[in-house]
């Protein structure tokens, strides 16, 4: 045998639509792949495209150009199984697009004709059973049978008053949605979009005899479908590496996690995990570095049971911050909660890791929390750059994958003294213009004066000047500070703001201070802000109470945060 002969075949070719929905092809997806997900957007615009490309042509829809469709990749040998890779959304459409079209045509040849698309009818007398054209990944391939395939599974679908979701709800709303479009079409225009659909549509069929090749090949094309995401493919290769009889178990066990925390959070938490594994900046694709750096095609389902299952759990406490113990939960869930208040992720790979493996050791990891974000905020404040923030949550995750004692003196959990020194100075300067980090400063300053019994589920939140901005000259404000360049030291500090539960209104910003405390600062005569009250019991606005805050806070911060170098 040659060198050439070994080599697996590629194939490409352009075939109309009525070439693709028949016997060479028997497409299924895999139980691997993405549900259902195109919306009535996408469906809606196909069709409505479709119909307007063909709007007004006189004449044959054979002398009408080509309209592609785009193309779906395969991995198909010579028989007609077809494992769809990439084409999904555009063929399952089409089907839904055919169902629609015989329940609308009236002739019953044509009704027969369009049935064949869909499928092939079985034979009592071959004792054959129905052979559909596309076969649905497992969870939802009997839904579809039943409602759009079988010849009268519309008007079953349409009937039916069950609550659905995910890809059941798609199809339905889609089904629906495309037959709103054309139930009020003559026949004769149904008649000409169907013949359209099956000869003037075109799709490009990419045949490939393995995985590795067809992603190669998905991963430079460009489609007019919802696109596969990192953890589509890497689902792919990893469920790909379990055995047929655990297949189905493993692929249940993934997109119930992935249906649990939401498309979106489910890939950031494969960013969280190659984090994790890599503990460094990214430097290639995510499915390129998981590979490499997770490797969890080495062991499918230890990385299911032992890296994804106890990660997603862990991940999941931390975005609603839901942990559960018997003992330090509330105390857990309140430290998670300053951690999303941080106006980054990089914290989350360490929590995750840490969590995860200290889950019956509440005690140690609420320490760890708290100390976490104690770094976390820190870097905010100091605004450490992206750079820097990932070098020192590499050291930490480090540690941990290598067991050693977080907690312990030398950890890179703790802050520097240079950190500390960054930190003070930016909490001793002007906060207000930290348009980033002010309300999550104020928030936690307010949270330690109420003795954290405080919370912050207000709708709106804003800080507020006290001391204004620009007073009038007549003011007692000026009378009070009468030097500008002392007002100006001292407008945007933190011993000068306090928070209101309310959108700014700026012709209040220069009312008399007890005008400003009565109708500004408070809600029917009280402040939600520990932060705010304190500014109520005032009488004056002078140098010496902004002073007093200012060094009140910082003291109160310092406290909080350990800012004290040893």
């Amino acid at each position: 045998m040659t060198e050439n002969s070994k080599k697996k075949s590629l194939s490409a070719h352009e075939y109309p639509v009525s070439k693709i929905f028949c016997d060479d092809y028997l497409f299924q997806i895999p139980s691997y792949q993405r549900p259902y997900s195109w919306t009535t957007e996408q469906a809606s615009e196909l069709v409505m495209d479709l119909q307007e490309y063909i709007k007004g042509k006189k004449g044959e829809i054979e002398s009408l150009n080509p309209y592609f469709l785009g193309s779906i990749v395969l991995i198909k040998g010579d028989k007609a199984d077809s494992e769809v890779i990439d084409g999904q959304q555009r063929l399952t459409t089409l089907t839904i697009l055919f169902s629609v079209l015989r329940h609308l045509v009236e002739d019953t040849d044509i009704k027969n004709e369009i049935t064949k698309y869909l499928g092939q009818k079985g034979s009592k007398l071959l004792k054959t059973k129905d052979t559909f054209r596309i076969l649905l990944r497992p969870r939802d391939r009997e839904f579809f049978q039943h409602n759009i395939q079988h010849d009268d599974g519309i008007e079953t679908l349409f009937s039916s008053k069950d609550e659905l979701k995910d890809s059941p709800l798609n199809i339905k709303q889609n089904a629906k949605c495309i037959y709103d479009i054309l139930k009020s079409e003559p026949q004769e225009e149904l008649f000409r979009l169907t013949q359209f659909v099956l000869i003037g549509c075109y799709l490009v069929v990419v045949a490939t005899p393995d995985i590795d090749s067809a992603y190669r090949i998905f991963s430079v094309m460009n489609d007019r479908g919802l696109d596969l995401t990192a953890t589509d493919i890497l689902k792919s290769n990893i469920i790909g590496g379990i055995p047929d009889s655990e297949k189905q178990n493993y692929t249940d066990k993934w997109e119930d996690i992935e249906e649990s925390i939401g498309r979106d959070s489910f890939s950031d938490l494969f960013s969280h995990i190659r984090m994790i594994y890599r503990s460094s900046k990214p430097q290639g694709t995510l499915v390129k570095e998981f590979n490499e750096h997770v490797k969890p095609r080495e062991n499918p389902e230890q990385f299911i049971n032992d890296i994804l299952i106890p990660s997603s759990e862990a991940y999941t406490n931390i975005i609603n911050e839901n942990f559960s113990s018997e003992e330090k939960a509330e105390s857990i869930n309140a430290a998670l909660g300053w951690l999303n208040r941080i106006d980054n992720s990089d914290w989350v790979p360490p929590a995750i890791e840490y969590l995860s493996k200290n889950r019956n050791h509440p005690e140690r990891l609420l320490s760890f929390l708290n100390k976490l974000e104690r770094l976390a905020s820190c870097m905010m404040i100091f605004r450490g750059n992206i750079n820097y923030r990932i070098k020192r949550y590499s050291e930490l995750l480090t540690w941990i994958r290598s067991r050693k004692d977080v907690l312990s003196e030398g950890s890179p959990i703790h802050l520097t003294h240079d950190e500390i020194d960054d930190t003070l100075s930016a909490l001793n300067g002007n906060v207000y213009e930290s348009t980033r980090t002010r309300l999550m400063i104020l928030l936690r300053l307010d949270s330690i004066l109420s003795d954290s019994s405080a919370k912050y589920d207000h709708k709106v939140i804003t800080v507020e000047h006290v001391l204004p901005q620009t007073p009038e000259a007549s003011s007692e404000w000026i009378a009070w500070i009468p030097d500008e360049e002392k007002r100006r030291s001292l407008v945007h500090r933190l011993g000068n703001l306090a928070l209101l539960s309310r959108a700014k209104n700026s012709s209040a910003k220069n009312y008399e201070l007890d005008k400003k405390k009565k109708s500004y600062f408070m809600v029917k005569g009280v402040s939600p802000f520990a932060l705010t009250t304190q500014v109520l019991s005032k009488d004056e606005w002078t140098e010496n109470v902004i002073l007093a805050r200012q060094s009140e806070y910082i003291e109160k911060l310092t406290q909080e945060w350990d800012l004290k170098k040893t």
